[in-house]
């Protein structure tokens, strides 16, 4: 008997923290400190348009002068985030994060954030088919 392929559903974060396109790099600091999260969602006008992670707001703030108060995280966020849906396959958007060195995926449904799927999330699915697999 064969195994189905599990979707990315089963293993991503349901409901992720994100934030305003217009917040700034201090509101984006405190919800990624706050929740211990890399990549934040960043929406404008109800959809996604695109992720903010912790390397983004390092490197922003590694210039002289930079003022994480003023700086708008749409200033600043990737703009093209891999986005796929709830019923891709794991072994698909895992293969698609590592060929591209994505380090998250965001999950949408009509138009939709309903989930995040990061490294933290690979690694958690690994273990799962690992235990499933090899299980004595």
């Amino acid at each position: 008997m064969s195994k189905v392929m599990p979707k990315i559903s089963k293993y991503m974060t349901t409901t992720p923290d994100a934030i305003n396109y217009e917040s700034t790099i201090v509101e984006a600091m405190n919800v990624m400190e706050k929740h211990k999260i890399r990549h934040l969602p960043v929406i404008k006008d109800n959809a996604v348009f695109g992720i903010l992670s912790d390397r983004d707001v390092k490197s922003i703030l590694a210039f002289a002068g930079t003022n994480p108060r003023i700086i708008k995280v749409g200033e600043i966020c990737s703009d093209l985030p891999y986005l796929t849906k709830p019923d891709a396959l794991l072994h698909e958007v895992a293969s698609e994060m590592a060929q591209n060195k994505y380090g998250s995926a965001l999950i949408v449904d009509n138009g939709k954030l309903v989930g995040i799927f990061t490294t933290v999330n690979v690694c958690q699915a690994l273990v799962d088919i690992c235990e499933q697999r090899f299980h004595n």
